[in-house]
């Protein structure tokens, strides 16, 4: 079905030339950008853009001339060339009546372009659709409330989910309003065209207005012409355009009345709104919620330098309780830091389960980064302050926190900004591969040996090992995703969740469908259960999830299933993580996805915060759930490394540590569970999982085989004892 998607799209219709005229910024004139496909931040990749064309030229009517610079792209290539231009242009598409942007009118942009407020909310969803209204639309899908930046199409054009705000066409004066709700001092307005992989439509300029009653109204204007301010906007549909205005102005109501778009194409814009809050001391207006957190904490966004000090921070305030340390190098050599937190940091104790956190898998995706930082932060301070239930959680578990698997692509989106990096950039890592995309795919073999019938007793249904075609020198495998696999090969994981971004719902395996090309279908693993109350569990302790009045992000609204979903379901996403993890070890991994917003802004950090704290302390707790216990020798009493242990009924078996240890996550239940070792006769006993905490104990001792017993002793050239040797005459004699 994508690859369908992604044909069409190259096929679509394509632009991409912008006039510049004399003074007007280059903001709005920057090469266009790939479209995206849909999907959320889990596997959509941009579709192919075809190649641009260019409009027709105005005609000669005999005005003065004058030189200016026209951006040809073609076949990603840049080309600046001069040539002659009518003082009063054709523009590209007018309004009705026509509206010119002239020289004199064009917007006089500050020298630098750095946002001083912060956004007001479209795309992270502050600013309800009931603050958003527009001269007309299209449809209820092109509606003012998805005119939100980033916000992403459904998968038919026309649906209640389409992928901008788009007038009438018959519209003369189209205009999209915000408003605010109390005085704000506007600063400055983002936009981007429509999201669609079957249309092209953007706004090329427009002008803005303001008004405290939105009856009476008044424009930007320039300083140096007094005119109103004619904004250059959008040259392809996705890249975000930064307008500062001249002046800020103090106002409830904020307009943008496009006045160009794309030849061919409707009045369709994405924006956010840059916006300070200013006093009301006549108290006209009801007070904004206060967002924010009481704890103190580093609420700010960290740069690969910024990320490593706040680490070495940490650990320097907690040295009894972490450890840091690197599980590899990204392709431009950034190391993989993971922050090691437990009671004694740098080794495996016998019994304790091992539980991993990773964010910034997708590099443009950076709320996990920041809140598994303040998750650090966090547990140093409330262990220091005596808090039991981090004491008991660190006491009794073992967890490891990756802020960053991409660095390489953090790094890019960080240079951007939360509000210019848009829905892709920083995405893949700095090769241009999709992490989340770069595991082995051990679904394929592991169900094609089940239809065959040779699952459990030729081929195992855990553990599976890597393809031969991965493990090649030429096989396409990132540093980073290497790092990992080599991190859960050395480290018995029991529990794990991958942060991502874009999206208000948690995912579970399998990602991956069972039918070959299936875009979507229900794909449950034998631990359903398991996973499903996972889900569950952080979707019902996020605040965002549980909000009852929240509107969906974007084109589904997972609040209708709980705020859980399974991955295959949403749709397929071959070589995940969490499909891996599940079959090459005895690590339990979901996806969060956190926000609607990817890159939330600064001063969205301590309310992201407040969302997710208790989801991710609750989250870590389930690592006691379910049995646990140590397969032991019993003439011996040392642990047996690589037991199977394997409960009736669940056709997914997992092993013991090195030590002999295990923990199987279960749903309460009464279970049949069996131990077995080579060389060893296995034992089965009943396991009881009841609703109170965990988790159950259930040890095992396993009794070597006569022959292992006999291999032992010679080996060690030792006498084979009379009762052995006696059961081993009895043994031959029943098989003669």
């Amino acid at each position: 079905m994508w690859g369908l998607l992604l044909a069409l799209a190259t096929f679509a219709p394509a632009v991409g030339l912008g006039l510049e005229a004399p003074g007007a910024s280059v903001l709005g004139l920057a090469p266009p950008a790939t479209t995206e496909a849909r999907g959320s931040a889990r596997g959509s990749t941009p579709a192919p853009q075809s190649s641009p064309v260019q409009p027709p030229a105005g005609k000669d009517n005999g005005t003065s001339e004058q030189h200016v610079r026209i951006r040809i792209v073609k076949k990603k290539k840049v080309i600046m060339k001069k040539r002659k231009k009518l003082t009063h242009p054709r523009p590209m598409v007018t309004a009705r009546p026509p509206v010119t942007a002239t020289p004199a009118g064009a917007v006089d942009l500050p020298k630098e372009q750095e946002p001083g407020c912060p956004p007001l909310g479209l795309e992270s969803l502050q600013v309800s659709d009931s603050q958003l209204e527009a001269s007309s639309s299209q449809s209820f899908g092109l509606g003012p409330h998805r005119g939100r930046l980033n916000i992403q199409s459904g998968l038919e054009d026309g649906d209640l989910y389409d992928g901008a705000w788009c007038a009438e066409q018959q519209d003369a004066e189209p205009w999209f309003q915000v408003d605010a709700r109390h005085p704000t001092r506007f600063s400055g307005i983002i936009t981007q065209g429509r999201n669609s992989i079957w249309r092209y439509d953007w706004v090329t300029s427009y002008k803005v207005q303001f008004s405290n009653d939105s009856r009476t109204w008044w424009g930007s204007r320039n300083s140096s012409s007094g005119m109103d301010a004619v904004f250059p906007a959008n040259s392809d549909p996705e890249t975000p355009v930064l307008n500062l205005l001249p002046e800020p102005q103090v106002a409830r109501f904020i307009r943008l009345l496009p006045q160009t778009w794309l030849q061919g194409g409707a009045s369709c814009l994405r924006a956010e709104i840059l916006a300070c809050p200013v006093s009301d001391p006549n108290d006209l207006f009801p007070k904004a919620p206060a967002l924010g957190s009481s704890d103190p904490l580093d609420f700010q966004h960290h740069n690969y330098k910024a990320m490593r000090k706040l680490m070495k921070q940490v650990n320097e305030k907690c040295p009894n309780i972490t450890r840091i340390y690197s599980i590899g190098k990204s392709h431009q050599g950034l190391k993989l830091y993971v922050m090691e937190m437990s009671d004694q940091p740098g080794e495996h104790e016998l019994g304790e389960p091992e539980v991993r956190y990773v964010a910034g898998m997708h590099g443009n995706e950076a709320l996990g980064r920041e809140l598994l930082l303040l998750l650090m932060q966090f547990l140093c301070r409330e262990f220091l302050r005596g808090d039991p239930r981090v004491t008991r959680l660190l006491t009794e578990t073992r967890v490891h926190l990756l802020p960053s698997m991409n660095p390489d692509g953090y790094e890019t989106a960080f240079r951007r900004g939360s509000e210019l990096v848009g829905w892709a950039e920083g995405r893949w890592n700095h090769q241009g591969i999709d992490l989340n995309h770069n595991f082995a795919d051990l679904n394929t073999p592991l169900w094609e040996a089940e239809d065959d019938g040779l699952v459990p007793d030729t081929v195992p249904n855990h553990h599976l090992p890597l393809p031969t075609y991965y493990t090649l020198p030429n096989a396409t495998v990132a540093p980073e995703t290497r790092a990992v696999i080599e991190w859960m090969q050395r480290i018995p994981f029991v529990l794990s969740a991958n942060l991502h971004g874009g999206e208000l719902v948690v995912s579970y395996p399998f990602d991956m469908t069972r039918t070959p090309w299936a875009a979507r279908e229900l794909t449950p693993t034998p631990d359903d259960s398991v996973f499903r109350w996972l889900s569950t569990v952080y979707a019902g302790t996020n605040r965002a999830m549980q909000e009852p009045d929240r509107r969906p992000c974007h084109s589904q609204d997972f609040s209708l299933h709980g705020n859980i979903i399974n991955g295959a379901d949403w749709h397929t996403v071959p070589g995940s993580m969490n499909d891996f993890s599940y079959l090459h070890t005895n690590c339990f991994e979901i996806t969060v996805e956190l926000s609607c917003d990817k890159f939330p802004h600064e001063n969205e950090l301590p309310q992201e915060w407040e969302n997710n704290k208790e989801a991710l302390l609750t989250y870590l707790e389930q690592v006691r759930m379910g049995i646990t216990g140590v397969v032991r020798d019993k003439d011996t009493e040392l642990g047996i490394a690589d037991a199977v242990i394997a409960v009736e009924g669940i056709n997914h078996d997992v092993t013991t540590a090195w030590g002999g240890d295990y923990w199987r996550l279960l749903t309460p239940g009464d279970y049949v569970v069996t131990a077995s070792a080579e060389g060893y006769h296995p034992a089965t006993r009943n396991c009881r999982v009841p609703f109170e905490e965990g988790p159950v104990p259930c040890n095992f001792h396993l009794t070597k085989t006569p022959k292992q017993r006999l291999r032992e002793l010679l080996a060690a050239g030792a006498k084979v004892p009379p009762d052995l040797r006696r059961r081993l005459e009895r043994l031959r004699g029943q098989k003669n």
